[in-house]
């Protein structure tokens, strides 16, 4: 398809879907559901992708789905595969807008965006598919509609039932409602950082406050545990991994006068860098021992794993930025931050080539300064449309290369790190 061609169907086609669309993205609003739940809007995809003569796929826990485009169109053997993914899970938040569509499920809330993920990956869904019957998609694409991102885990179902399988490339946005609608952020290697869990509870034989020095002074040594450890973890691992440690809850004692028998603290630890992700868990339990041996203690710890950091390949990033060039215009790139968010798309990444990109939503000139995961958080709904031709550019060009990778390309990182089984569960 020339692309000439391609501005041409793409605003024909957006002329059409692009209101209906965005009252797509709006039904998902008002009826979000959070992760395993997404029951509503798993049927309300299969329905309309079924109307265009797809075959949606629902995942065995019976949220999230997988639909191939171009197989029953007589499409050329041994073609490459290229995946499109959009997470279609809402967060456990009130919504706090005064807006037509404001969620109605108390207590859940699209504010990360996943539901402009999902209508631009349905958008983009039903123009392939008209790509397809027409003879003129040179290969496959598969579309993910992806469950419990923010659980996580949604991914890791995803590739257990083969929803990544003979897949070449993968790719996908996430909106950023600091970057101003029309604009697509790129970043090579890490975009968000790796995400894990920590909750550490310490015991002692309580006592009095009168007398800490007959007893272990419980309180005291979680404060140091809290202060001491992440200190330490800076001056034990490479600063440029970015590897961070923050408490965000801590529980210890009901009464003023006396020491308590138990206290518990919980954090995140977060960083950029694969390796320090790796040897994080030991250093954290060794440390901690330290700490809490020189004030009488016991640490019990729980280290949870979640997510990997999100390491972006060059190739695929280039082909974003060439689509985006082809169909957004070549100011419309800039350079995304890293991010110490946690991204599940990190574990596709891990097996397959493929990037994230950070999708523009906020309206320019605006007064209003939105951030993901606040109860007000909203869209420039313009944003749809463009996510829509993005979408659709970058798997053509992905399939129009045929996979083929330059050899001065920087290298990929399609590592073989094995999901732990606690996410498999």
């Amino acid at each position: 398809m020339a692309e000439r061609d391609l501005d041409g169907e793409l605003d024909a086609f957006l002329a059409d879907h692009e209101t209906d669309l965005v009252d797509f993205r709006r039904d998902l609003h008002a009826h979000p559901e959070t992760g395993y739940h997404e029951y509503r809007t798993t049927r309300r995809i299969a329905l309309r992708l079924e109307a265009v003569g797809l075959k949606p796929a629902v995942l065995p826990k019976g949220t999230g789905l997988t639909v191939d485009i171009g197989e029953d169109f007589g499409g050329p053997a041994g073609a490459p595969v290229v995946a499109l993914r959009a997470d279609i899970d809402a967060l456990p938040i009130n919504d706090e807008k005064d807006v037509p569509y404001r969620s109605l499920n108390r207590g859940a809330c699209h504010a990360c965006g996943h539901d402009v993920h999902t209508a631009v990956l349905l958008g983009t869904g039903l123009f392939l598919a008209r790509t397809a019957a027409a003879r003129a998609l040179p290969g496959k694409v598969r579309l993910i509609f992806q469950p419990a991102e923010e659980v996580p885990g949604g991914a890791v179902d995803v590739m257990a039932a083969g929803g990544i399988a003979s897949v070449d490339r993968i790719f996908a946005l996430h909106c950023d409602p600091r970057l101003d609608v029309g604009k697509i952020g790129t970043r090579v290697g890490p975009i968000t950082a790796a995400c894990d869990k920590l909750t550490v509870k310490v015991s002692g034989p309580g006592g009095h406050t009168a007398r800490p020095h007959l007893t272990a002074d419980l309180v005291f040594a979680l404060g140091k545990i809290i202060t001491e450890l992440p200190a330490a973890l800076s001056r034990r691992v490479d600063p440029r991994s970015s590897l961070s440690l923050v408490w965000g809850r801590v529980r210890a004692g009901s009464a003023a006068n006396a020491i308590p028998d138990d206290g518990v603290v919980e954090g995140t630890v977060r960083c950029l860098d694969d390796a320090a992700w790796h040897e994080a868990p030991d250093l954290v339990k060794a440390l901690l021992e330290s700490v809490a041996a020189a004030y009488g203690v016991v640490p019990e710890i729980t280290y949870q794993r979640n997510v990997p950091p999100t390491v972006n390949e060059a190739i695929s990033t280039a082909m974003f930025e060439a689509a985006a060039e082809r169909v957004l215009g070549p100011d419309a790139i800039t350079e995304a931050p890293q991010s110490l968010g946690g991204e599940d798309f990190a574990w596709y990444l891990d097996s397959i080539p493929g990037a994230l990109a950070r999708l523009g939503t906020r309206a320019p000139g605006s007064a209003a300064d939105f951030d993901i995961h606040q109860s007000v958080f909203d869209v420039d709904e313009r944003a749809i449309g463009y996510g829509v031709r993005l979408m659709v550019a970058t798997a053509l060009t992905a399939l129009q290369d045929g996979g083929t990778v330059p050899t001065d390309a920087l290298p990929g990182t399609t590592s073989s790190r094995r999901v732990p089984e606690s996410l498999l569960g």
